[in-house]
């Protein structure tokens, strides 16, 4: 299966400015998903999508390919993403080079590992579902059985739409949430679905220690304890 890994990584972020390549123990952020996705035996290439020439700059200097500046259309606060890997799609189609599926790898999750990654990938191919999700598993007390909304007279009403609840903790279901570490598709779920995730999806489970998913002050600052007592 031939497998497109694209990294995305906007200029404009509002919450921590310059997140992309902003210094993280020693080296930018960007340099994180990079490291772990060069070194890959499942990914037939990554690429680096980008409005940024800052970000472009430190791409080039991390030897990532990139191989266009991705429009300004597709690099706003409210961008979908499926809008920017259906534009490297449609790059690499008119050059003639075609994929079976793609590798999302956000810059903001920096802590996976490639044994993480290349387990990824086997099992979405082993699964031949249309897409997979990396994922962690949703603590007890905010699992979907426990959870309510109020009802047309402001009165709960169990989230899943069950009269009874589950009253032992030991008896709830496992359910997950999306990390943002990890994204697989097809390329025709992409292309002709016009989906990231398709009718049918599979998971991996994300190491809790580990994972952290940068979007805040306090987001950053947790990856940094994380450097100091997990990898420095």
């Amino acid at each position: 299966m031939r497998i497109l890994g694209i990294i995305p990584a906007r200029g404009g972020s509002k919450g921590i400015p310059g997140k992309n390549i902003k210094m993280l123990a020693g080296k930018p952020l960007l340099e994180y998903t990079w490291e772990v996705a060069s070194k890959s035996k499942q990914l037939s290439k990554v690429i680096l999508s980008t409005e940024d020439d800052a970000i472009i700059k430190v791409g080039n200097a991390l030897g990532i390919t990139i191989p266009f500046k991705r429009p300004s259309s597709l690099s706003e606060d409210k961008s979908p993403t499926l809008g920017v890997i259906q534009h490297a799609l449609e790059f690499y189609k008119a050059k003639g080079e075609v994929f079976d599926a793609v590798c999302l790898l956000q810059v903001t999750s920096p802590f996976r590992t490639v044994a993480f990654l290349d387990k990824a990938i086997e099992t979405f191919i082993q699964a031949k579902t249309d897409a997979l999700v990396s994922v962690l598993e949703v603590p007890h007390e905010f699992n979907p059985h426990w959870t309510f909304k109020a009802n047309e007279n402001n009165e709960l009403q169990i989230a899943t739409g069950e009269k009874q609840i589950i009253s032992r903790r030991q008896d709830l279901p496992k359910t997950y949430h999306r990390d943002g570490s990890i994204y697989l598709t097809k390329i025709d779920v992409i292309l002709k679905g016009n989906s990231l995730f398709g009718d049918s999806i599979s998971y991996v489970v994300s190491n809790r220690e580990t994972h952290v998913n940068i979007d805040t002050i306090e987001d950053w600052e947790k990856a940094e304890t994380i450097c100091k007592t997990k990898f420095l």
